[in-house]
C-alpha cells in the first residue's frame, strides 16, 4: 500500500512571504529616512537662500559706505562723511574706555521706564475704551487731540513743567510711546470675531473669562503690532530728548561729538541707535511669537 504525500505550497509559501517582508521593513524606513533627509536639507538650503538675499541689501550699503567716501566722494566730503572702518574704530575706543556702555545704559534706561509705562497704560486703558462704550465716547475726542499732536512739539513743555532731569525724558518717551499701544489695543478688542465671543457667551463663560480666554487671545496680534511701534517712537523720541539737555544717553553722544566736530565718534553714536532699534524689535516679534502660538498649532492642526 502506498501512500503519496500531497505537496503544501501555503505553507512552504508563509517563510518566503515573511522573508520578504522582513527585508522590505528596512527598505521602507531607509526610503523614509532618505526623504526625510531630502527635504531637511531642501528646507535649509531655502532659509539659507532667504537669509543671503535678505542680507545683499545690507551688505551692498556697508560695502557703499566703505568704498564711497575713499573713491567716489571728495577730500571735504569724507571729512564729513568718514569710511565704515573710521567709523568701527572710533566705536572700538568708545567701547574699550567704557563710554559708549554708559551712554547706552542711560538710554536703555530711560527707554525701558518710558516704555513701560506707556505699556501698562496703553493697554489697560484701550481694554476698557474698547468694552465701554460710554467711555469711549467720553474719551474719544481728547485722545484724538492728543493723537495728533507730535511728541516732540511737547518736548519744550516737558521740560518747562519737569526740567532737565529724568522726569521729562521718561514722560515724553511715555507720551510717544502711550498711543501706538492704546489705539492698537482699541482696535484689536473691536476685531475679534463676533461669533467667537457669542459663542463664549452661551457656554456660560463670565466677564472675566471671556477676557482672558476669548478677547486677551484674538487681540494679541494687533497689540503686538501697536508695542513694536510704540518701542521705535520710544527710541526716536529719546534721543531727540537727550540732544537737548542732557549729560549722559546716545543722544547726548551723538550731539556732543558733532559740536567737538568728533564726525567718527558722532557716527559711532548713530550706528549704536539703529542696532539697539534692531535688537528691540528683533525682542519684541519674538515675544509676539511667544504669545501667538496658540494660532500657529490652530493653523497646522487645520492644515
Amino acid at each position: 500500500m502506498t501512500t503519496t504525500l500531497a505537496p503544501q505550497p501555503a505553507a512552504s509559501a508563509a517563510p518566503k512571504e515573511a522573508a520578504a517582508v522582513g527585508h522590505s521593513i528596512p527598505a521602507e524606513r531607509e526610503r523614509r529616512s532618505t526623504t526625510a533627509a531630502l527635504a531637511f536639507l531642501r528646507a535649509a538650503a531655502a532659509r539659507a537662500g532667504s537669509g543671503v538675499w535678505k542680507a545683499a541689501g545690507i551688505l551692498a550699503f556697508l560695502a557703499l559706505w566703505e568704498l564711497g567716501p575713499t573713491y567716489l566722494a571728495s577730500p571735504s566730503t569724507r571729512v564729513f562723511l568718514p569710511p565704515l572702518h573710521e567709523v568701527l574704530a572710533a566705536w572700538g575706543k568708545l567701547f574699550q574706555s567704557g563710554t559708549i556702555q554708559g551712554h547706552l545704559a542711560a538710554s536703555l534706561t530711560r527707554s525701558v521706564t518710558g516704555f513701560g509705562a506707556a505699556l501698562v497704560a496703553g493697554v489697560s486703558l484701550g481694554l476698557l475704551i474698547a468694552w465701554y462704550r460710554r467711555l469711549n465716547s467720553v474719551l474719544n475726542p481728547v485722545l484724538e487731540l492728543f493723537r495728533n499732536t507730535a511728541a516732540l512739539a511737547l518736548l519744550p513743555v516737558f521740560t518747562l513743567l519737569l526740567g532737565i532731569g529724568e522726569e521729562s525724558k521718561i514722560s515724553i518717551v511715555a507720551y510717544a510711546a502711550f498711543f501706538p499701544v492704546l489705539l492698537n489695543t482699541i482696535a484689536g478688542v473691536k476685531t475679534v470675531d463676533p461669533l467667537l465671543i457669542r459663542a463664549a457667551k452661551s457656554l456660560g463663560l463670565s466677564s472675566l473669562a471671556l477676557f482672558r480666554k476669548v478677547i486677551l487671545p484674538s487681540a494679541v496680534p494687533t497689540i503686538f503690532t501697536g508695542i513694536r511701534m510704540a518701542g521705535t517712537a520710544s527710541i526716536l523720541v529719546l534721543i531727540a530728548a537727550e540732544m537737548v539737555g542732557a549729560k549722559a544717553g546716545l543722544g547726548y553722544l551723538i550731539v556732543n561729538a558733532q559740536s567737538s566736530f568728533l564726525i567718527p565718534d558722532m557716527y559711532a553714536g548713530i550706528l549704536t541707535v539703529s542696532l539697539l532699534g534692531l535688537a528691540v524689535n528683533f525682542l519684541l516679534v519674538a515675544l509676539e511669537r511667544h504669545f501667538s502660538r496658540w494660532r500657529t498649532a490652530v493653523g497646522s492642526g487645520s492644515a
